[in-house]
């Protein structure tokens, strides 16, 4: 199953129909790149989103422009992902934890959508992040997103306190940004499932309307142990037995205490400013299928974008392109080379709507 759906990549890859760039067109592959898609009209008409990736596992390569699909040409968003990039070929690759181009986009953003594992960034690309979070701006963060960074123990960066294992900013980025750095795999990884079910005490929290009370993820339950009383966690995880969405949750004793799952937390930056984020435990490109998940997230950003009251009874979440996910997994540098995924391998391909740009900045690789 899982190289099939490694090949449907490949697959999906070769007959998309992508803009064509300026490193295309110019032979230059020392451009940096980043795809954006222009917001069409709706309620997020006039705020950016940045969506940046990097990590090995859930192929958030996959699932981060999707959402920007939906959230450009559905809900009007102007739409920014960043991917991280092979230096050397320019191929997008996971595996290279110190390349991410186009963070400088970051400055004209309203939203940082953040899904990264273990990444050590060179200190001028991490300042934007930086940035945006100082000026107390919101994030949504997904699964790995608790642990985005980590950093070499003879490191000189300015951000080490960042790393997921600080204890001089107590868990890192994660802990104080979303709420809490990585603590364990309370479900069994790749064997067991989520049942996520809504917290009774926040159920009419305008982020749930038209959203499920029940939510099935592949991905299975994290632990999560930092949260306080002033955290809103709106589901809670509770582990299945298998990858089955039929199953009943385990009786084993780890469910007596679910896991919070989905919450809202509210931050203070290095500097001072205050800001709120939403974090999700789960995101794997697969479970995106779930149609309620899609919309709890699209919900969640007309929250952090001001736009709560905009929230209709029923959000649109429908796919803009055919999705099909590829199955969560590692792959090596030579397999990446051979996907030969680029930033416009995820554009646009519905005739009739914006397309994607995919956008050089002028700045030679890192």
């Amino acid at each position: 199953m899982a190289r099939m759906s490694w090949w449907l990549v490949v697959v999906a890859a070769f007959f998309a129909a992508p803009a064509v760039s300026e490193a295309e067109e110019t032979g230059d592959s020392s451009i940096q790149l980043r795809l954006h898609f222009e917001g069409a009209s709706g309620p997020g008409s006039g705020k950016h989103i940045v969506f940046v990736t990097g990590e090995e596992y859930y192929r958030s390569e996959e699932g981060m422009p999707m959402f920007a699909k939906i959230l450009s040409q559905r809900h009007g968003f102007d739409c920014t992902v960043l991917f991280a990039i092979d230096p050397e070929s320019g191929v997008i690759n996971p595996n290279k934890i110190q390349n991410i181009p186009g963070l400088e986009t970051l400055a004209s953003a309203e939203l940082l959508v953040l899904f990264t594992r273990f990444r050590e960034l060179p200190d001028h690309d991490t300042k934007h992040i930086a940035d945006f979070i100082n000026a107390g701006k919101p994030v949504i963060g997904f699964r790995n997103a608790t642990h985005p960074f980590r950093y070499s123990a003879d490191t000189s960066s300015a951000y080490a306190s960042w790393d997921f294992r600080s204890k001089k900013w107590p868990g890192g980025f994660g802990q104080q940004i979303l709420g809490d750095t990585w603590v364990s795999h309370h479900g069994k990884f790749q064997k067991e499932a989520t049942l996520a079910k809504v917290n009774a005490q926040h159920a009419s929290h305008p982020v749930l309307r038209g959203v499920s009370p029940e939510l099935f993820a592949r991905t299975d339950v994290n632990g999560v142990n930092k949260l306080t009383a002033d955290d809103t966690v709106l589901y809670h995880g509770h582990v299945l037995p298998a990858l089955n969405r039929e199953d009943s949750p385990v009786t084993d004793g780890r469910n007596d205490r679910p896991m919070p799952w989905a919450w809202f937390h509210n931050y203070t930056a290095p500097s001072g400013k205050t800001g709120r984020s939403f974090c999700l435990t789960a995101g794997a490109s697969v479970d995106w299928l779930e149609e309620d998940l899609r919309r709890l997230v699209v919900n969640s950003v007309y929250s952090l974008t001001g736009l709560e009251d905009k929230i209709p009874p029923r959000n649109n979440v429908d796919f803009v392109d055919a999705y099909e996910p590829s199955a969560a997994g590692s792959h090596t540098d030579a397999e990446w080379s051979t996907l030969n995924l680029r930033q416009s391998s995820f554009g646009l391909t519905t005739s009739g709507r914006k397309g994607p740009t995919a956008v050089g900045s002028g700045a030679a690789f890192k």
